[in-house]
């Protein structure tokens, strides 16, 4: 609904969104609660994994971690697998996953705390059909799974919300993981349609991008702290809509952020968003 929450551009492009404002429980969303791809958004999973280690001790951000010669197939972003090192500290890869959604060093932080445990924190905090199902690949066939992540902008949009209250875990975690998400450099997104303007909020967030999806999640603060997941789903050549499509949720973001706390709403009363074109 244009003026109201994110909407739908012609192309037959998806949107699932799910915006919610901390302190009075303000929400705007479509698709909410559909499983959607969630391409690189679900490393903010593995470094949530990582967060929770490093507060309990169980991983040390100074510790070396080999990168593999599989680690350099991989392909895609980052810079990692075109650099001399063969060894990174577990800080130097989060900061590689985090800033530019480094590729090679998401696997090699996967290799090193265990997908499993990835999936376990995920549950433990809430998120129930939300996960990572494998590595990152250069190719996806027949014995692998179809993608690397997917879930529901809810209960991502939770995980934030928990993180953003310092409830993730612990206080010193949630901060962790809001520090690693501030290194994001893609803002093209919905953190674009945030910052346009003077006022500007404070974003942090996770973008991600794969064939026929693009996403954004994250944190932003102004008079109001709030937090996003948004994720389009597109057909071949309407890549441009959709990135607008996602410029125009950021507008709706910073307009609640901006806003400040409004008075608590009906809880059985949410914005209606169209999602379908």
């Amino acid at each position: 609904m244009p003026g109201t929450g994110p909407h739908q551009h012609v192309n037959g492009i998806r949107v699932a969104a799910c915006v919610q404002r901390l302190g009075d429980g303000a929400e705007i969303g479509a698709g909410a609660d559909e499983v959607v791809p969630l391409a690189s958004v679900g490393k903010v999973l593995l470094l949530a994994e990582v967060a929770r280690r490093v507060d309990a001790g169980a991983l040390d951000s100074g510790e070396r971690l080999p990168l593999l010669p599989g680690d350099r197939a991989v392909g895609g972003t980052g810079l990692l697998a075109r650099l001399s090192p063969t060894d990174w500290s577990v800080q130097d890869l989060v900061t590689a996953v985090a800033s530019v959604s480094d590729n090679a060093a998401t696997n090699v932080l996967l290799r090193a705390v265990g997908l499993g445990s990835v999936q376990e924190t995920a549950r433990a905090a809430g998120l129930v059909r939300t996960t990572v199902h494998d590595v990152i690949r250069a190719h996806r066939g027949p014995g692998t799974a179809p993608q690397f992540a997917s879930g529901t902008v809810r209960e991502l949009a939770g995980l934030l919300r928990d993180v953003a209250l310092d409830r993730f875990v612990s206080p010193r975690a949630s901060q962790l993981l809001r520090g690693w998400l501030a290194l994001n450099v893609d803002r093209s997104l919905v953190a674009d349609g945030i910052t346009r303007g003077g006022n500007r909020p404070v974003v942090v967030n996770k973008t991600g991008t794969d064939v026929g999806v693009l996403a954004d999640v994250g944190i932003t603060r102004g008079l109001a702290c709030v937090v996003y997941a948004v994720v389009a789903t597109f057909p071949p050549g309407a890549e441009g809509s959709a990135v607008d499509a996602l410029r125009h949720a950021g507008s709706v973001v910073r307009d609640l952020a901006l806003a400040g706390p409004g008075p608590s709403p009906d809880p059985g009363h949410r914005r209606p968003i169209s999602r379908d074109s």
